[in-house]
Parts: structure tokens; C-alpha cells; sequence
């Protein structure tokens, strides 16, 4: 490169590497940003790893979930707050066999956030290389460095809101991808308990795939009883606008003789006829929480950031 630009490879370093404090002519700059490009220059992270002692990536991990609109918009928010700092985000779905320990160790981040819980030999291996490990769980956690968000409770919300409109007989309605169980078995679980302390009989459980047949076939299911349910309480808004088509299909009305809740506040849940009560969940403060829980993980001595006050409400709308 600094024959191509016919500068010495100090300059060419000075430049390429933003030194401060060295007087370089803008044209010779140029010279050079040039000629990197004609020549396919990129950095090496690896190279300015070794050098500095420290790398700008931030490995986030995440399960074998689906990668949802909620996923989606998490990763989004965290990437553009750590690149605020001038951290890189590498996601890595945690899918197949190999070790977690194989990829940390080639790709030498500055920090592991993990959007469940490690493994303990796999943090504390981590730990001992010297990477801050931040991480995040489905439940209640006492750890200050962990972030919770309770999937139980946004079963209870449902079933809160429902009673508090009047429903007796209430219907769960659950997806059938197996990767969700991780979310799903602990929303049921809150629903479950919520119908006990309210003393409502348990809630009943249908399969509801993502197309009318499967909802209609839940809606007949939930209305044979004696007992009939008139409140679903759904996975998610994807499985609820699910159930929204099923019941249309079996003629039956919304909220008038089936009512239903979701969970995340998608922008379809605002379109559905009628638009959708949901459980709203905070993603942007999740994602700044997440966000600033590394960036205290690196610099020693800092405490975890605040908890988000406000992180999960309903949000109600016509369909309940």
C-alpha cells in the first residue's frame, strides 16, 4: 500500500489508524484512503485485538428461538446503542453442537451477553479469559448483572385483565413450535396460577397454528364445553390474530362471545378487526438496560445499571 501510494508505511499506518497528533497533508490522506481502496484494504480485527489488548465486539447469543419481530427489534436497539460507543455487535444463534467455548475463543469478544442464561463452566470460563459476561433470563433473578423478564407475569396480566372484565371460563391459546416452549410453558404457567388465585378453573389448552382451519378448529373446541370459554388468553398477537380468524370463521363475535389478549403489541394487533388488546412489553428499555449493563460490565468498579420500571401493561383495545 505505501508503494501504491508512494508514501513511507509509517504514513500509511498513521493513517489508516487515525493517529492523533501527527501532521499529515489532507492530500496525502487521501492518497492513501485511495489507494487502500483500490487494493481491497480492510483492518484486521484480530490484528488490532492483539495490539490494543481488548477487541470492540460484543458477542450476543441467543437461543434456538424463533427470530420474531420482538428478536428482531431487541438486536436492533442494542446494535445501534453499543455503536453509539463504538462496540460491534456479532449475533450468534446458539443452534447445533458446537460449544459455546469454540467461537468466543476465535472471534476474541470484549463482551458475552447471553439472552438466557449461561452455562456455569461456560461463564466462568469466560470470566477467566477476561470477558465480561452480562446476561439476561425468562425468570426472576436476584443477580444485580442479570435481566429479567418474567414471562409468568405477562400470563398473569392476561388472565388480570380478562377477570377484571368479567370473564370466568378462560381458554389458552398455545403455539406449537417447539422452540418457544422456553416463553410459552412459563406464559401458561402464569395463567394457570392466575385462574387459581382468582378461583377460576384451569384454563383450557389448544394447540393454534398460524391459519384459519386451526383456529376455527380451537374456536368449536373451546365452545362445546356446557362451560363454554369466552376469553382466550394467546401466546403471542401472531397466535391471537390466529384465533381472531378462527372465531370470524365460526361466526362467533369479538369480544361479544369470545374475547382475546396477545402479547407484544405488533403493529398488525393495531389492524386486526377488532384491533387487539396485547401485553406490551418495553423492548427499547430492555435493549438500553441491556445495552448499558455492558458497557458498566466494562469499565471496572461500575455498578449494574437500574432496573426499567415499567417493562411489561396491557394494552387495552377492542377485542376484549
Amino acid at each position: 500500500m505505501a508503494r501504491e501510494s508512494g508514501v513511507s508505511r509509517t504514513t500509511v499506518s498513521y493513517v489508516l489508524n487515525g493517529k492523533d497528533g501527527v501532521t499529515i497533508p489532507e492530500s496525502t490522506r487521501q492518497r492513501v484512503r485511495d489507494a487502500a481502496a483500490r487494493l481491497g484494504y480492510t483492518p484486521s480485527a484480530a490484528a488490532r485485538t492483539l495490539r490494543s489488548g481488548r477487541s470492540d465486539l460484543v458477542l450476543c447469543v441467543v437461543p434456538d428461538w424463533t427470530i420474531g419481530p420482538v428478536i428482531d427489534t431487541l438486536i436492533d436497539h442494542l446494535t445501534t446503542q453499543l455503536a453509539e460507543r463504538g462496540l460491534s455487535v456479532l449475533v450468534h444463534q446458539a443452534r447445533g453442537p458446537r460449544p459455546l467455548a469454540e467461537l468466543w475463543r476465535a472471534v476474541t469478544p470484549r463482551a458475552v451477553l447471553g439472552l438466557s442464561p449461561f452455562a456455569e463452566d461456560d461463564a466462568r470460563a469466560m470470566r477467566q479469559a477476561g470477558i465480561r459476561v452480562v446476561g439476561s433470563t425468562l425468570d426472576e433473578d436476584a443477580d444485580p448483572w442479570t435481566f429479567a423478564v418474567p414471562q409468568t407475569r405477562i400470563g398473569q396480566l392476561q388472565v388480570e385483565h380478562l377477570a377484571e372484565r368479567g370473564h370466568r371460563v378462560i381458554g389458552y391459546a398455545s403455539p406449537r413450535d417447539d422452540r418457544l416452549a422456553a416463553f410459552a410453558d412459563r406464559r401458561l404457567a402464569g395463567v394457570v396460577q392466575e385462574c387459581e388465585r382468582l378461583g377460576l378453573r384451569p384454563p383450557s389448552v389448544q394447540v393454534v397454528d398460524l391459519d384459519v382451519p386451526s383456529g376455527a378448529a380451537a374456536a368449536r373446541e373451546w365452545r362445546a364445553s356446557p362451560d363454554p370459554v369466552t376469553a382466550v388468553a394467546a401466546y403471542n398477537d401472531e397466535v391471537a390474530l390466529a384465533v381472531l380468524a378462527g372465531l370470524r370463521a365460526e361466526g362467533l363475535r369479538t369480544p361479544d362471545d369470545v374475547a382475546v389478549i396477545g402479547v407484544d403489541d405488533i403493529p398488525a394487533a393495531r389492524l386486526a378487526a377488532p384491533a387487539l388488546t396485547t401485553v406490551w412489553q418495553a423492548i427499547d428499555a430492555q435493549a438500553s438496560y441491556l445495552a448499558a449493563a455492558v458497557l458498566a460490565a466494562l469499565d471496572d468498579g461500575v455498578d449494574p445499571p437500574a432496573l426499567p420500571s415499567d417493562v411489561l401493561h396491557v394494552v387495552a383495545r377492542d377485542s376484549t
